[in-house]
């Protein structure tokens, strides 16, 4: 039996929670929501996470009815993400593993949300997209190894739908992309836009510039809503990443794709994928907002298994990166 805690703080969210053999005990988070039209800077995000960090951390270990020497190995996001953010977060980590006298554990992000989709639907081998505001990956496992098939050659999609809503001035909370996703149903115009997609790469940057110009002169006259404006918005990004999902899985002969990071959620994305994945005979596995948006139970899990399999970080080592690609990481626990 062993139990992990997670801290995970690489963007706006701090999570904390705790994995005891496969089952998550706790996983609050907090979020770090700015005004409307506006993003999160490095700096008051990671202002954020330090003033709520011991009363998250006090909630999951009030939630999962344990004491601290029950827990056995303490796991925490090294990277990607953003600077400021994770070292605050990195650090509660290690004073933590030095005061409770516990091993640490260093996680790749992108992993934890992979390892966390795989434990809550019980995929086996997927086919995985990963989505999120900072990263667009298409990824397969092969040889200890979670290769990358295909992914954004510059902004990721949950940072073109965000900055999209920043333009129409919606509300951060909970966060823009499920603002633009609500509004998204109420669309019923399509305005065409670049479809961006380079082999197994996509590219949003141009499609983002083309409706942030397009979009205020087009509601202004009338001719579009702001509804129809996400609807299209979505529609094509979405299009974008199924193509290259599907080509991914026809390669690797797979017959399970996983969606996993913060974009997850949209319920679109799941039906569009669903389409795909039924016509190709594969089963679709999904999960809701409290896995697939960051949380600490992710990077438990992801820790969970690295520990059991015989890693553990040396103290020195516990730094963090912005900049740590899904495909750096030995996968030594899977078969």
């Amino acid at each position: 039996m062993v139990i992990a805690i997670g801290f995970e703080g690489s963007a706006n969210k701090l999570g904390i929670g705790i994995i005891k053999d496969g089952v998550v005990l706790s996983n609050p988070r907090h979020t770090y929501i700015t005004p409307p039209g506006q993003g999160f800077l490095p700096k008051d995000t990671a202002r954020h996470h330090r003033e709520h960090a011991l009363s998250v951390l006090q909630q999951a270990l009030d939630e999962a009815k344990i004491k601290p020497q029950d827990i056995d190995v303490i796991c925490y996001t090294k990277g990607p993400g953003m600077g400021a953010p994770l070292v605050s977060t990195a650090l509660v980590a290690r004073t933590v593993a030095q005061l409770w006298k516990k091993p640490i554990v260093a996680v790749n992000h992108c992993i934890g949300h992979i390892e966390m989709g795989r434990l809550i639907t019980g995929s086996k081998n997927p086919t995985v997209l990963y989505v999120s505001g900072g990263n667009t990956q298409v990824i397969a496992y092969s040889e200890r190894c979670y290769r990358i098939f295909g992914e954004t050659i510059d902004i990721a999609v949950g940072n073109c739908l965000d900055r999209f809503a920043r333009v129409l001035k919606l509300s951060n909370d909970p966060s823009p992309g499920y603002n633009i996703e609500q509004l998204a149903k109420q669309g019923q115009k399509y305005l065409e836009l670049p479809y961006v997609v380079k082999g197994m790469d996509v590219s949003f940057s141009g499609l983002l510039s083309f409706i942030e110009e397009k979009a205020p002169e087009l509601i202004e006259k009338g001719e579009y809503t702001p509804a129809d404006m996400c609807f299209s918005l979505q529609e094509t990004v979405f299009a974008m990443l199924i193509e290259i999902t599907e080509r991914a899985m026809a390669h690797c002969g797979s017959q399970e794709v996983l969606i996993v990071g913060g974009v997850g959620c949209n319920k679109r994305l799941q039906e569009m994928m669903g389409v795909m994945a039924e016509e190709r005979g594969a089963t679709l596995f999904a999960t809701d907002e409290r896995f697939c948006i960051d949380n600490g139970a992710m990077i438990a899990q992801a820790g969970w298994e690295m520990f059991r399999s015989g890693i553990t970080t040396e103290m020195k080592d516990t730094t963090c990166t912005q900049r740590f690609r899904t495909d750096e990481v030995e996968v030594t626990w899977r078969k």
